[in-house]
């Protein structure tokens, strides 16, 4: 290899770790949907999930940095009941008894 092109190289190699660790990054954002066989629906388990999974995890005193696919079932099913009794159905819960509280006056 001649003393010119060493240069060159090294750029090159330079640009494919910095284009293959932008992946990593993005890879760890990537939604995908995920089946909860104990109430039969399906979640899409996107940056809000890992909000709420975070937050049971600290409810209950788990490590939230494990990946959720890897937890035992019985982990998993304890999650998704905790899941179904907390998170977007509490809103809109709230709402409804808001509107029923006002119906009442």
């Amino acid at each position: 290899m001649s003393r010119s092109s060493h240069p060159l190289s090294l750029l090159l190699l330079a640009a494919a770790l910095a284009t293959s660790l932008a992946g990593v990054g993005c890879a760890e954002h990537h939604a995908y949907r995920v089946y909860d066989p104990y109430y039969t629906d399906y979640h899409v388990w996107n940056n809000d999930e890992v909000v709420y999974y975070h937050r049971w995890a600290d409810e209950t005193h788990r490590n939230h940095d494990r990946d959720f696919r890897k937890l035992r079932r019985e982990e998993q099913k304890e999650y998704w009941t905790w899941r179904h009794n907390h998170g977007d159905h509490d809103r809109d819960h709230d709402r409804d008894k808001d509107h029923h509280d006002k119906d009442r006056h």
